[in-house]
C-alpha cells in the first residue's frame, strides 16, 4: 500500500475520532447543561445535580480521551 493511501486513512481515522469527541460533548455536556438551564423535568433537584456533575466529568473525560487518541493516531503520519 502506498504511503499516500496510508496517510489518508490515518487522517480519516483521526477525523472520525474528532467527530466522536464532538458528539460526546454535545450529548453528554451541552444537552444536560441546557436541561439544567431550562430546568427540564425538574433537573435542578439535589439528587439530579450529583448525577449531572458525575455525568459532566465522565463525558468530559471521554472527550479528552478521544482527542488524545486522535493526536496519537496523527503521529503515525509520514
Amino acid at each position: 500500500m502506498s504511503q499516500l493511501v496510508q496517510n489518508e486513512r490515518t487522517k480519516l481515522f483521526a477525523n472520525a475520532l474528532d467527530c466522536a469527541s464532538t458528539a460526546c460533548f454535545t450529548v453528554g455536556i451541552l444537552t444536560p447543561t441546557a436541561a439544567y438551564f431550562y430546568n427540564l423535568g425538574g433537573f435542578r433537584e439535589a439528587a439530579m445535580l450529583l448525577i449531572f456533575g458525575i455525568g459532566l466529568v465522565t463525558w468530559l473525560s471521554a472527550v479528552v480521551a478521544l482527542l488524545y487518541f486522535a493526536r496519537r493516531v496523527l503521529r503515525s503520519l509520514r
